[in-house]
């Protein structure tokens, strides 16, 4: 064959394949095209509406049930506020909510959020719209068919590290504390955690909770006296509310700082990371204002090499919009939760994951938050006189006010 031939058959192959290159992208682009949004595709949200809010006390907490046009319903928990308190704000800011699209998840937090100028933020606000950002979510994920964390990017994790469990615990202060400490005073603590981790062993984690109830200087003391048991963090180092407080704390403790759950809102817990002096942040989902914020800070720490140690007391309902989050942020270390009727009687919030003799909580399973809620139960701890909340009444030996 002739140099011409060759050069002729060549071609003649380049553009055979280049008019099936032609006529399978033309295929492709068809393909795509047919499954773009607004044309095949069903967009499942896009005719729901809001309908209902109801707000139910449950002891010393409360639960929000969100109703939509399509039968679905969503659920939230409301923790560390009066709950009767909470309930009347929840029902009265269904007004912003009425006739609204409940995925529009982000949208709506905003609109509830900064709705009226001299109520924006502070706990009663904050804690409430927690409860209604999770009922949301759980709509949103029921609406798609997935879990929530599907809709948070994925899990970035097969499992989600938990405590309490038989392999991590954590101590706390056993009470309020002076100012600065006697040796009887500090070394009485000191003892509890050297002796847990005598009979726990090397393997075993320990983090050790201040609670704000040490005062910044017994706490330095404290934390050179335990500073030979390798803890994991040393949690509310001191009262939110002077970043100064704090970065003398980190000045002069080598034990990793943690704190978060007294702090609200990405605009909250900024201060800290931007001082560098907090190593572990705690948010919780209940307090900072929900899934949403949540994922936010997670962001923002990540920026700072901060990662996420989750503070949660909340029943199976939010413990489980923690976990959500918790499966899908890239920088995470702990996450706490408390099962078994610890917080709640069992039956009142069914959760669908489950924690391992390691301590590890599986992803849930089901879509939404993947938590059964039962309406009677909640009515039977509501009725139960034993169960209401009661406001605290902290004072040191001589009568004068503490914290916690």
């Amino acid at each position: 064959m002739s140099n011409e031939q060759d050069t002729t058959e060549v071609d003649r192959r380049r553009l055979l394949a280049a008019g099936a290159v032609a006529v399978g992208g033309l295929a492709l682009v068809d393909a795509v095209a047919a499954d773009a949004p607004g044309k095949q595709v069903e967009d499942r949200g896009a005719g729901l509406k809001i309908t209902r809010l109801r707000a139910m006390p449950a002891g010393p907490k409360a639960y929000v049930k969100i109703e939509t046009s399509h039968k679905l319903t969503g659920w939230g928990e409301v923790t560390g506020l009066e709950p009767h308190v909470a309930c009347a704000l929840a029902e009265s800011l269904f007004e912003l909510l009425d006739g609204e699209n409940p995925t529009r998840v982000e949208y709506l937090w905003q609109k509830v959020y900064r709705a009226h100028r001299d109520m924006r933020g502070g706990p009663f606000m904050t804690h409430t719209l927690s409860a209604i950002d999770m009922a949301l979510w759980d709509i949103t994920g029921k609406a798609w068919g997935v879990p929530v964390y599907r809709l948070l990017g994925g899990p970035c994790r097969d499992k989600v590290r938990m405590y309490p469990s038989p392999k991590a615990t954590k101590l706390g202060t056993g009470g309020p504390h002076p100012f600065s400490g006697n040796p009887k005073d500090v070394l009485g603590l000191a003892k509890m955690v050297e002796d847990t981790r005598k009979r726990m062993g090397p393997d075993y984690t320990i983090m050790f909770d201040a609670h704000c109830a040490v005062p910044p200087p017994m706490l330095i003391q404290l934390a050179s006296a335990i500073a030979p048991y390798d803890i994991l963090f040393l949690e509310e180092p001191a009262v939110p509310g002077n970043i100064e407080v704090f970065r003398r704390l980190k000045q002069q403790i080598r034990i990793p700082m943690a704190t978060g759950e007294r702090d609200r809102t990405i605009w909250d817990v900024i201060g800290y990371l931007q001082n560098g002096c907090i190593d572990i942040l705690q948010p919780d989902v209940g307090h900072t204002g929900g899934i949403s914020q949540m994922r936010k800070i997670a962001a923002l720490c990540e920026a700072y090499h901060v990662p996420l140690a989750p503070h949660n007391t909340c029943s199976e309902l939010g413990l489980s919009a923690s976990v959500h989050v918790s499966a899908s942020v890239p920088l995470f270390l702990i996450q706490e939760g408390y099962l078994d009727g610890h917080i709640m009687p069992p039956g009142v919030a069914r959760k669908s994951f489950e924690v391992d003799k390691e301590g590890y909580a599986s992803l849930p399973q089901g879509p939404g938050l993947s938590v059964e809620m039962n309406e009677d139960a909640i009515a039977k701890v509501h009725a139960d006189p034993k169960r209401k909340f009661k406001w605290p009444h902290p004072q040191y030996a001589d009568g004068s006010v503490r914290d916690y």
